[in-house]
């Protein structure tokens, strides 16, 4: 019997508008993500440099583009969260022990917050006995250290837990590490319809 769930953020609770960002970039002179790319948001994601420093490596590949339209495009991805996501999230707030894991920085979390609210955003993190954001951690998804980390730190039974998320090599870490998982695939199910699929 299932008693904690750990849910990702990005595309679980709030929509990704991934083509949206790209869209800016690609306006901004920038024709899509390359390895150096990647590696600087890995970094970031990790808080092993600074808003600054990811900014100067954005910049090296836009030099005409200002950190504002730079920060702006970034923040494209951050789309909607459903209220009825949040008052599911209430709910199962009162039978589950309910923790938050995501790969993400300071900038999006930022603006997720200005972008819903503070009262939406504290109803929701109210939701978690503890909120884990990459960037803090100094690790990230599909690291199996993050996941031995919580486990160890909230002792938390693996075969009672829940991991939730949307990326498939996430949930592979996860359930090597004897956790129970839903990859989620966005557009298709929703973090809602939990109970249909009868894992807990």
């Amino acid at each position: 019997m299932i008693n904690t769930i750990i849910f990702d953020f990005g595309d679980v609770f709030v929509n990704l508008e991934k083509e949206k960002s790209l869209d800016q970039f690609r306006k901004l002179g920038l024709n899509g993500p390359n390895d150096e790319l990647l590696a600087l948001n890995d970094e970031f994601e990790r808080g092993r440099i600074s808003e600054n420093q990811f900014m100067e490596g954005f910049r090296k590949h836009l030099p005409e583009a200002d950190a504002d339209a730079i920060r702006e495009a970034w923040n494209s991805i951050i789309g909607e969260f459903p209220l009825e996501r949040l008052e599911f999230l209430q709910l199962l707030s009162h039978k589950y022990r309910l923790f938050l894991l995501t790969n993400t920085d300071a900038i999006h979390i930022r603006q997720f917050e200005e972008s819903v609210g503070e009262s939406f955003a504290s109803a929701f993190y109210q939701c978690f006995e503890k909120v884990y954001y990459s960037y803090e951690m100094g690790m990230r998804k599909p690291d199996c250290q993050i996941f031995n980390y919580i486990i160890r730190k909230h002792d938390l039974s693996p075969r009672r837990t829940l991991f939730v998320d949307d990326k498939k090599e996430n949930c592979d870490a996860a359930e090597e590490c004897g956790l129970q998982v839903w990859n989620l695939q966005p557009g298709l199910e929703d973090v809602v319809h939990l109970f249909d699929k009868k894992l807990l």
